[in-house]
């Protein structure tokens, strides 16, 4: 080896010792937006972490044949680039900037069609990091919604796991074997329904030009900007990918932006051989490497913020809301989504003890927390507050396995010292309705909240099971269209093109027809005024509307208000499940799938 390729192979390396190292200071920071008091000295090391990858992926480039002759395998050029993946995935998962998804996804693409892990399958640290790297590829194609890129490497991680149990047979693979399993199974629960459409918000579909006027015309007196979300999940046996679950998976693309309503769908950039990525470095720490121009849309307002929390525990949950809330700009409201099963009641006594809460300070003083007017529209709803209020610690979310006590269990008051700022609360439970007593108990702002059923409502019961399809509630949501065939048991084949989007051309003209509605209201409540003006969160009320009237119309079950969701304040009685504009609409999309048997509909001549 000559003086210049072994200098070359010295600096190559401690490139690389250099950029794991800052790479581990890192590695254990929270991934989300909120992580307390070091977010500003994360990001800055951030910063450094990017710059030591691409001045190390950049030096691999202009030095490649060096390098390769002195012994550089291709396996650790593949290293690199998937590691420099992972930092983009992770910044997405900081920021929920989409480019940066985008650009993760180029990187990895890149390792898949180099076949950069090739050849390098008698090597078990190798192998693992090639493993390591499947993982990673499909969660970031999940998201963006390539399936045909997630079948591909669905397949290729099965072979993969299996040559290695082959390979290496001292090695224990039962944990790949389990992440194989979580896979298949998360792909089969999220193809079960017909996605022709993106999940996220598109403006070739959402936006509804008839009742646009409308929108951009309203004006309330106070209106809040939608900027962040804390969404989380826990069930047991939920169907849920690494630290993603079903329900969180949906409800995190419905509240992102689709770029330029291309389904993602253009041809990705590919990173050729040769080419030296240039460093745009910025004071915020991220690089864009101009690889993913092509693919987004400047005009797009940046995605809302999202924590994305994994069976977090009740401090650790507390901690990021009360983060967000001391962060939340002026005019801004932050959305809460919850979904856990709860306890009615049962075992509170040994509940509160085991938590170190007394009977004697569990009731709140009901004339102080009452100071809001009650609403008069609670036909719908079924509110019925009461003057004992010992349901503030008898009732309660199970954010985790009940072995682990009190730290799982979140009660409706833990809400309520956040209500010092504009929060929208979306519980979806089996005890969801336990969450109504927080309706004139706030401690300054009026909460708007959705709260899912009790119990489902379905024409099939045994083969909708919400551990193997995820909740009913949040797919109404996410995916109205899809629950809806759900709820029925109506098989909307994706062949089926014309069936299809006619049915959606049925719900966006309802849509549009609500929208007009809600926009030119007299009644309708300032807590849902103020939060018209938000495309997310107009698209959720809509689709509550759809939801909650899908569901009071359905007679295939016996009745009951555990089988209707609810909103509080409520929303005006012209948009309510048994009105006319509303009724229409459901019986217009049942009589053109054909299931309309399985509606009641009232004559509303």
């Amino acid at each position: 080896m000559s003086k210049e390729d072994n200098t070359v192979t010295t600096t190559f390396r401690t490139l690389v010792e250099t950029a794991e190292r800052k790479f581990a200071r890192v590695r254990d920071v929270p991934l989300h937006p909120y992580g307390g008091s070091g977010v500003q000295q994360n990001g800055h090391f951030f910063h450094k972490v990017f710059k030591a990858y691409m001045r190390l992926w950049k030096y691999q480039q202009e030095n490649r044949a060096k390098l390769v002759n002195s012994g550089l395998q291709r396996w650790e050029i593949g290293e690199i680039a998937s590691r420099i993946g992972q930092l983009y995935f992770n910044q997405y998962l900081r920021t929920s900037e989409a480019r940066f998804l985008l650009e993760a996804y180029i990187f990895y693409e890149a390792i898949i069609k180099r076949n950069y892990f090739e050849g390098s399958s008698e090597d078990r640290g190798v192998r693992f990091k090639e493993l390591r790297f499947y993982a990673r590829f499909l969660m970031v194609s999940l998201i963006l919604n390539r399936v045909e890129m997630v079948k591909l490497l669905v397949e290729k991680f099965k072979d993969l796991v299996e040559d290695s149990k082959a390979k290496f047979r001292g090695t224990n693979f039962k944990e790949w074997r389990l992440v194989v399993q979580e896979i298949i199974r998360f792909t089969k629960a999220d193809t079960a329904t017909v996605n022709a459409r993106p999940l996220r918000y598109s403006a070739m579909f959402d936006s509804h030009p008839t009742s646009l006027p409308y929108v951009t015309r309203f004006h309330a007196k106070r209106l809040l900007k939608f900027q962040d979300a804390l969404l989380t999940s826990y069930h047991k046996n939920e169907v849920k990918f690494a630290e993603l679950t079903l329900d969180t998976f949906r409800m995190l693309q419905c509240l992102e932006w689709e770029p330029s309503g291309s389904f993602y769908q253009k041809q990705p950039v590919e990173l050729t051989e040769m080419r030296t990525l240039a460093d745009h470095s910025v004071t915020s720490g991220l690089i864009d490497i101009n690889l993913v121009a092509g693919l987004t849309d400047p005009t797009l307002p940046p995605n809302p913020k999202k924590a994305v929390l994994y069976r977090p525990s009740v401090t650790q949950l507390m901690a990021v809301i009360a983060t967000v809330c001391a962060e939340l700009p002026t005019d801004s409201v932050m959305l809460i989504y919850l979904s856990a099963p709860g306890n009615s009641g049962r075992d509170s006594t040994s509940q509160m003890e085991s938590s170190g809460i007394s009977r004697k300070f569990s009731k709140p003083n009901t004339q102080s927390l009452n100071h809001h007017e009650p609403n008069k529209c609670q036909c719908e709803n079924h509110v019925t507050p009461k003057g004992d209020l010992s349901q503030y610690f008898e009732d309660y979310l199970l954010l985790g396995p009940g072995r682990n006590g009190g730290s799982n269990i979140l009660y409706p008051c833990d809400i309520i010292p956040f209500t010092r700022r504009p929060l929208f609360l979306i519980i979806d439970s089996d005890n969801s309705h336990a969450f109504k007593v927080l309706h004139g108990a706030e401690r300054g702002e009026p909460a708007a909240l959705f709260l899912s059923p009790s119990m489902p409502s379905f024409k099939n019961p045994s083969g909708n099971d919400m551990a193997q399809n995820g909740s009913q509630f949040t797919l109404f949501l996410t995916a109205p269209l899809q629950a809806f065939c759900q709820l029925v048991d109506y098989n909307l084949s994706s062949e089926d093109a014309d069936m299809y989007n006619d049915a959606q051309s049925v719900i966006s003209t309802a849509f549009t027809e609500w929208e007009v509605i809600l926009c030119t209201s007299t009644s309708l409540d300032l807590v849902w005024a103020q939060l018209l003006s938000d495309p997310f969160l107009r698209r959720l009320i809509l689709r509550f509307i759809f939801c909650r009237a899908v569901l009071a119309l359905f007679r295939l079950r016996e009745s009951g208000d555990q089988y209707l969701p609810i909103c509080i304040p409520e929303l005006p009685n012209s948009v309510a499940s048994f009105s006319k504009a509303v009724q229409s609409s459901i019986q217009r999309l049942a009589n053109h799938l054909k299931v309309a048997d399985c509606f009641s509909f009232r004559d509303n001549s």
